[in-house]
């Protein structure tokens, strides 16, 4: 389990190896994530970086994992948010699976959640392939909150009632 102390002394390792022409032998080693869709089933484990870049195939795969259910499109997931999601793995010091609620959002898909609640933005980063919506059986929605906090590298959405956060690789903020 992550405690603020380990999470806030994980974001300089995290920042050293998301900085740009930091030569670190972290940008060699392979990085690979976990998921869970909770709306179709589908599992993946893709290695999405590898040999020092990102995998084509992984990618492929990862869209299609994180398609919006709605009306079977995919996108491509932003490389930012993954490297994001895998720096989050690290901190939360999990290998489980992230467990899905909205990856790619279309515009139709997003355009209807809008007109049914006013929790779902209109200019969703959703339908940029920049954000996504998780969850872990091993951490709270708090606990995953604070570690994607402590990263600062966009935005955090906490909604603990319905169990789960939001991040995205826009702007730095937080609701």
């Amino acid at each position: 389990m992550l405690t603020r102390r380990s999470a806030l002394l994980g974001l300089g390792a995290a920042t050293l190896a998301a900085t740009p022409g930091l030569a670190s032998a972290s940008t060699l080693e392979p990085r690979a994530l976990r998921f869970r869709n909770l709306h179709t089933g589908e599992t993946l484990d893709a290695e999405y970086w590898q040999n020092g870049g990102y995998a084509p195939d992984a990618l492929d795969a990862i869209n299609h994992v994180l398609r919006d259910h709605r009306t079977n499109e995919a996108r491509a997931m932003d490389v930012r948010l993954l490297d994001l999601l895998h720096d989050l793995s690290r901190q939360l010091e999990t290998h489980e699976p992230f467990q899905v609620i909205s990856g790619y959002r279309s515009p139709q898909s997003n355009a209807a959640l809008a007109d049914a609640s006013n929790g779902v933005a209109r200019r969703s980063l959703h339908m940029e392939g920049m954000a996504i919506d998780i969850a872990l059986d091993s951490a709270s929605p708090a606990v995953i909150r604070d570690a994607a906090l402590a990263l600062g590298r966009g935005g955090v959405g906490y909604y603990p009632s319905p169990g789960f956060v939001h991040v995205d690789v826009g702007r730095v903020r937080r609701w």
